[in-house]
């Protein structure tokens, strides 16, 4: 019987410790230690009206204008008023690009070339981007139709090739000057 109750008491001690560890050692594994709580001041929790102001800061360039830009002091028109209000969608415009003249666009600006040749256009060294062909495309060379070209900085367009005897027909998205 003494054998059976030191069993038991052994048996006890080993569940205990058991337990014990499993709190002690288990503990730091329940929540990382990374992990931020919503609702703190690493993880704050905003409102809708709030994320709404700031997209359409975003939209406009964060600079609380309505995202048309200046003329340049260049002659021609103006365009791409786009994003001009709060919670409104940037729209996508079918530009008709005159012969001689060329499209500058604002930086982030996007264009697709429909119809005709082009060929792009950059005040500086670097290029455009055409993101369908995940190549730089260096002023002067052609841009190929249906492919996305994105306009990283401004002082980049896009403009007819010399041999083109038909206007081009653009889709553009986001503000841009024709010159």
């Amino acid at each position: 019987m003494k054998q059976k109750v030191w069993k038991l008491a052994g048996a006890a001690v080993v569940i205990a410790a058991g337990v014990w560890v499993g709190m002690v050692v288990g503990n730091p594994l329940e929540a990382n230690s990374n992990a931020v709580t919503p609702g703190t001041i690493e993880d704050p929790i905003v409102t809708k009206s709030y994320v709404d102001e700031q997209i359409a800061k975003l939209l406009n360039g964060g600079t609380g204008d309505n995202g048309s830009g200046g003329n340049n002091g260049g002659t021609g028109s103006e365009g791409g008023q786009n994003g001009s209000g709060s919670g409104s969608a940037v729209k996508l415009e079918v530009v008709e690009l005159p012969m001689g003249k060329t499209l500058m666009a604002k930086a982030g600006t996007e264009v697709v070339v429909r119809v005709g040749m082009a060929i792009a256009y950059s005040s500086d060294t670097n290029g455009i981007s055409d993101l369908t062909g995940g190549v730089d495309i260096k002023s002067g060379k052609d841009v190929p139709t249906n492919h996305l070209i994105w306009f990283p900085r401004d002082g980049r367009g896009i403009k007819g090739h010399p041999d083109e005897i038909i206007p081009l027909t653009l889709i553009v998205k986001g503000p841009y000057v024709i010159q």
